[in-house]
């Protein structure tokens, strides 16, 4: 009994030790929003987003349209924001009629993008993204590449603090080597457990569930070598 009240509060510390961290990290990245992220975004249903809250985490960026040759890769971008969302990674769409191949007005595309590809990502009123009318976001993401899209769903990965910024071709699939390779190592532990076999992610106490028995996923798939009894 006593090996196990030591273990769980060993838990208990380990877990009281990571919330602090994080809530530390939180605090000192709402003091200080300058740059890149100091902007607020409003998505198609008109509410506010401000991107300050996601500066400690890895974001990619995407300019969309309905109807381009590219516009399946929703479907990819969709699943991205999915499997990572609990670990930190931040998806952004930004409608554009640039390139001629969107929706007239954002009750359309937002229409389209539910029923079509049930994205839940965060998409932004419709906007520019080149010339001198892009939007105060692209602006700054085309200073600090040097590229300005090319064609619609042209991708940018944002790392976490803003000093790291790349810029890929609408060719280059969101789920890509290339583009997971720079966002993996910023992306958080989705779970961990406690002396009691409890589990839980790094933002919320969600798990997934199979047969009684909560897993770890690292990848998506999973991993029942790291597997948690629930108690």
């Amino acid at each position: 009994m006593g090996e196990f009240a030591t273990g769980y509060q060993r838990s208990i510390l380990i877990i009281s030790s990571v919330l602090l961290l994080l809530g530390t990290t939180y605090v000192n990245a709402a003091q200080s929003c300058d740059g890149i992220y100091n902007q607020q975004l409003t998505t198609l249903q008109g509410e506010k987003i401000n991107l300050c809250d996601y500066q400690a985490q890895p974001i990619l960026v995407v300019n969309t349209a309905s109807k381009c040759g590219f516009t399946p890769q929703f479907e990819a971008l969709e699943g991205m924001y999915s499997q990572y969302k609990a670990q930190g990674l931040m998806v952004i769409g930004f409608p554009s009629n640039d390139f001629k191949q969107e929706l007239s007005d954002n009750k359309q595309i937002g229409d389209f993008c539910k029923l079509t590809y049930a994205v839940k990502f965060p998409m932004m009123a419709k906007s520019n993204v080149t010339g001198p009318n892009a939007n105060p976001l692209y602006q700054q993401l085309i200073a600090k590449t040097g590229q300005a899209p090319q064609w619609n769903f042209y991708k940018y990965v944002i790392l976490p603090g803003g000093k790291e910024v790349y810029a890929y071709e609408s060719s280059v699939l969101p789920d890509s080597k290339e583009i997971l390779g720079k966002i993996k190592p910023y992306l958080k532990p989705l779970l961990f457990c406690d002396g009691l076999g409890r589990c839980f992610s790094w933002l919320s106490n969600l798990l997934h569930n199979d047969g009684g028995k909560f897993f770890y996923r690292a990848t998506g798939r999973i991993s029942p070598s790291n597997a948690c009894i629930p108690h």
